[in-house]
């Protein structure tokens, strides 16, 4: 058939570009400023992409118009239509409908779908278990709201049954506002973690874990011909809260002192256990006790499609991580000892917290961390989260704030950290004010979930140039 995107350069609705493009589909595509890395990947599959939404679109007759979750009924100031493409599929009767909705009709169907779900570390952990089942030799299929460095590409086929997904939790499309997690249907569900964010779309906490609780309505039951499996993590509260409104499924834990997967030994190297027996030994190149835990719940869902834990604590050795989390950038040289900058995708503040200690207990106490961040999800932009900020950015020795654009004052939400924080309102006055702080041996670690104005090549340069 032929499908036409509409948002296609969203990281999710890329992915499944590229699957529909694999599977033999032709493929169109539309969004407003196309932009890399997705708008590369897809120009090297042969999809067509168009900019902006305009009803002349309409005339590309597909089968099917494919709706991301950028789309929207609103109307601009002069009160024309904020997408034109989508009134004028809705005034001709077109077929339409969700990028989730499609991928499990189109691409899901059949097979043992794995769906990793959590506030955090999603996309890091559906990455390593793509990468265990293929050190396994199962040839995975997936789809990855990022770059595994491991593969190159977010989303691909695969040979066999097992299908990884990273499972959001937000909403699916204007006109269906249950999380997307809820059309896939898996076998394997890892429920990762879960704190309140998205606060643009749901009022609480449990607000969310309602919607987590409809994922678990999806899998499949235990029992002697059961075969659904949900991995938890037993340090979180709100889980336990899913867990109790009901579940049909297999439950294997992970984290806490008295879980089946569990830990012991420094995030940078070891031992899996498995009911308290010694099964497998991790040593990676990853930091952080959060990716610690990202490798017991992959473990635990690789298990289920038949991979020992021996088997997968072994290929996680060769695992790359995902490109933008704690990634280098590029480093300045300077006599005593060299300026790091790193880029990396946190932005709700537990993820600054485990991001900033992940790299505390890689580097040491003694060498300085630089944390540079903007607030720039929705959830952040509205404020929600400002009181977290100074927990958040404890264990840095400076942070920086980027608070243009904000409804909230910066200032104010960091004042209780004194002379550790400063806030700009422009690019650079940042660069500027990071510069001339930055020593020999300092890391700087610049986190968002958007590209940050280019922010690390402009601090490269302008280290280069001190």
């Amino acid at each position: 058939m032929h499908i036409h995107i509409l948002g296609i350069c969203g990281t999710f609705m890329g992915g499944l570009a590229a699957l529909a493009r694999e599977a033999g589909h032709k493929v169109t595509g539309c969004d407003v400023g196309v932009y890399p890395p997705m708008s590369d990947q897809l120009r090297a599959l042969g999809i067509e992409l168009i900019e902006g939404f305009g009803a002349d679109q309409l005339t590309l007759a597909p089968d099917m118009f494919v709706v991301g979750n950028v789309v929207s009924r609103n109307h601009l100031p002069d009160g024309t239509p904020k997408f034109p493409l989508m009134e004028a599929i809705l005034d001709a009767g077109m077929p339409y409908t969700s990028g989730p909705q499609w991928l499990a009709e189109h691409i899901l169907q059949g097979r043992h779908v794995i769906a990793v779900a959590g506030t955090h570390g999603k996309t890091t952990t559906t990455a390593m278990v793509a990468w265990i089942l293929e050190c396994a030799s199962l040839q995975p299929g997936f789809l990855v709201g990022g770059v595994p460095m491991n593969f190159d590409v977010s989303a691909r086929l695969g040979g066999s049954q097992p299908f990884v997904i990273e499972a959001d939790e937000y909403d699916t499309a204007f006109f269906d506002k249950r999380s997307k997690f809820v059309h896939y249907r898996p076998r394997t569900a890892v429920l990762n973690n879960l704190e309140f964010d998205h606060a643009d779309i749901f009022d609480d906490l449990a607000a969310i874990e309602r919607q987590f609780h409809h994922l678990l309505r999806t899998v499949p039951g235990a029992g002697p011909h059961g075969t659904g499996r949900v991995v938890v993590n037993a340090l979180e509260e709100s889980l336990a809260r899913v867990l109790h409104m009901g579940c049909w499924s297999e439950v294997r834990s992970f984290g806490a002192a008295v879980s089946d997967f569990t830990a012991t030994g420094d995030p940078q190297e070891f031992d899996v256990l498995y009911q308290g027996q010694i099964v497998g030994h991790v040593q990676w190149a990853l930091t952080g006790v959060h990716n610690q835990l990202n490798a017991l719940a992959a473990i635990a869902a690789a298990q289920h499609v038949g991979v020992s834990p021996e088997t997968a604590a072994r290929a996680l050795g060769s695992f790359e991580n995902v490109k933008r989390r704690m990634e280098i950038r590029g480093s300045v040289q300077r006599p005593g000892g060299s300026i790091t900058v790193y880029d990396d995708f946190a932005h709700h503040p537990t993820a600054i917290r485990t991001t900033i200690d992940g790299l505390r207990r890689k580097v040491g106490p003694h060498q300085r961390i630089l944390a540079v961040f903007e607030p720039r999800s929705n959830t952040m932009k509205l404020g929600t989260m400002k009181a977290q900020l100074p927990w958040s950015l404890q264990d840095a020795d400076l942070a920086f704030c980027h608070g243009g654009g904000l409804d909230w004052d910066a200032r104010e939400a960091l004042a209780s950290m004194d002379a550790k924080a400063r806030v700009s309102d422009t690019m650079d006055e940042l660069v500027a004010q990071v510069t001339a702080q930055a020593k020999a041996g300092d890391h700087i670690l610049c986190m968002s979930n958007g590209g940050f104005g280019g922010v690390h090549l402009k601090l490269l340069q302008a280290l280069q140039n001190k």
